[in-house]
């Protein structure tokens, strides 16, 4: 333990912490009812405001058909050299697929700044402005001006990424504590269907010869939009409908309490600069790691399948794809489900660790048949190898969708200190969209010199990550984000952290009481010679 003691300094000027005063609003004694596990309107939250997520599964889902619809390729595509169709070449695919991935690392980048300046619920509906201007490019694309579809995508991910650090940030600051995780997680479960929903238009209008058959899939996407730019709620309105108790209730008195405290610590340290996050106790190892785990989560290579899955299952024979990956879709979706038990259920680091091994077996599977037993010429003379591939695809996706696809969201939403938490959770978001853009943009390159034994890359990578969840994460099921912060400052040991024992709240360690010297035995001195560095503020 890094500190020589845990209660927190007392004086005799102070009456009590800003939390307990705000407290004595309240008619005593409290309500102590239990709290129910789910009300509707948490629910209705985590379907309005995981609208964020669904943009983004809608978007990967719908691309992935584009790049084998013939009008798209009539329109945007390279003329065959030796026919009269059309195709993408390798440079050009990746561009359409991968500047959206450029476009939300910028925009996760810039997201946290512009919410702390305008608040998050402002902020996610400007965002969502801007998605518009995206689509609007996009579909007014003239005719071989395929650079405009580059463009648009662009934008919109400008949009798409402030909103991958948005709600998942406003989810986890407003959402109660016992569903916390499975709240945060409806951002993936969202993913999903948008991929669902996208396949199911895209198979719906692949046949027409028109513009209609990619104009109609992206001009549905405003509806989505719409409904997250209006249906966005403040957390501190609907704390009480949120836990379904009454307003007298122990619960709502204290995360009321909570809210209040910490807006009072945000305008203290408003203007601060960026860079001293970095210098936050623990906060290099914490960001680090957050950067990492969204790195990961792209080497996991799910999006290997969802943005060019069409052109994978075409070279294994299947007649029509784009049935295959609505198949792939549903099981994305269905296993989703999975996943928001599984989060709270079996905890964050039992679930990432076995994740990570179901999906390395099924990528060396995936990868092997693909590569040995596959004919890769004429694949229709090896139909079972064909199937044996979409079986094992089907499996990987079980274990992402319900594992590292919700689970990794919900770890770097509950990572980092509400002083710190926006400007660290855009960083580890701008890893996510950073590496899938490289993935987006090499993965025709790759393919096109490994074939499926760039499956081999993905479960290598797979293995990697099982150790860096066992080695460095903190379990955080059950845990307030206070409690959280404080394992992570007192080293508590990742293998150890669920049999740690909380002291009461006036009593943890946290990243704002050591930054203004609140804890026995600490402050800037004490912090220093432990090895935490930090620029106390005033």
């Amino acid at each position: 333990m890094p500190f020589p003691g845990w209660k927190a300094k007392t004086s005799s000027n102070r009456e009590g912490s800003q939390a307990e005063k705000e407290k004595e609003k309240y008619v005593r004694p409290y309500d102590n009812a239990p709290i129910p596990r789910l009300t509707i309107h948490s629910f209705i939250m985590g379907v309005f405001v995981s609208m964020g997520g669904f943009i983004f599964g809608y978007d990967t889902g719908q691309i992935s058909g584009f790049l084998s619809m013939v009008g798209f390729q009539s329109r945007f595509g390279q003329k065959d050299f030796d026919g009269p169709g059309y195709h993408f070449s390798n440079v050009r695919s990746g561009l359409i697929v991968a500047l959206l991935s450029v476009g939300t690392l910028m925009g996760a980048l810039l997201g946290g700044p512009v919410a702390d300046r305008i608040g998050r619920k402002w902020s996610i509906s400007g965002w969502c402005m801007m998605l518009h201007i995206g689509l609007i490019v996009q579909m007014t694309a003239a005719d071989r001006k395929w650079y405009q579809i580059v463009v648009g995508r662009w934008i919109a991910g400008l949009g798409v990424g402030a909103l991958s650090l948005l709600v998942p940030m406003y989810q986890s600051e407003s959402a109660p504590r016992h569903i916390r995780g499975a709240l945060i997680s409806t951002y993936q479960l969202f993913i999903t269907l948008g991929i669902l929903v996208a396949n199911c238009i895209n198979f719906g209008t692949e046949k027409r010869t028109n513009t209609g058959s990619w104009r109609i899939p992206m001009g549905v996407s405003f509806i989505w939009v719409l409904i997250l730019g209006v249906g966005i709620e403040q957390a501190k309105r609907t704390m009480i409908k949120l836990y379904g108790v009454s307003d007298n209730h122990r619960v709502v008195a204290e995360e009321l309490a909570e809210i209040k405290e910490k807006h009072e610590e945000e305008l203290l340290h408003q203007g601060e600069p960026f860079w001293r996050m970095f210098t936050g106790p623990r906060m290099l190892y914490r960001i680090a790691l957050g950067v990492s785990l969204q790195a990961l989560q792209q080497l996991t290579g799910a999006n290997y399948f969802f943005y060019y899955g069409t052109v994978i299952f075409k070279s294994t024979g299947i007649s029509n794809s784009y049935v295959t990956q609505i198949i792939l879709g549903g099981v994305n979706f269905g296993t989703t489900f999975l996943g928001l038990y599984v989060v709270e259920g079996c905890g964050r680091r039992k679930s990432l660790i076995f994740g990570a091994g179901w999906m390395f077996v099924c990528f060396m599977v995936f990868a092997s048949v693909g590569h040995f037993a596959l004919d890769r010429n004429v694949p229709e003379n090896t139909p079972h190898a064909g199937k044996a591939m979409i079986v094992f695809a089907c499996l990987f996706i079980l274990g992402f969708a319900s594992t590292w696809g919700p689970i990794i969201w919900t770890i770097c939403a509950e990572l980092y200190p509400s002083r710190y938490r926006s400007n660290a959770m855009a960083l580890s978001t701008a890893s996510n969209w950073g590496w899938n853009f490289l993935l987006a943009f090499f993965t025709p390159f790759i393919v096109g010199d490994i074939d499926f034994r760039y499956g081999y890359i993905f479960a290598a990578c797979l293995f990697v990550s099982a150790g860096v969840v066992y080695f460095f994460v903190i379990e955080g099921q059950g845990r307030t984000l206070e409690e959280i912060d404080t394992m992570y400052i007192l080293h508590v040991s990742p293998s150890e952290s669920t049999k740690w024992i909380a002291p009461p709240p006036e009593e943890l360690i946290t990243t704002e009481r050591l930054v203004r010297g609140e804890v026995a035995g600490t402050g800037p001195t004490a912090a220093h010679s432990e090895g935490i560095f930090f620029f106390p503020t005033s």
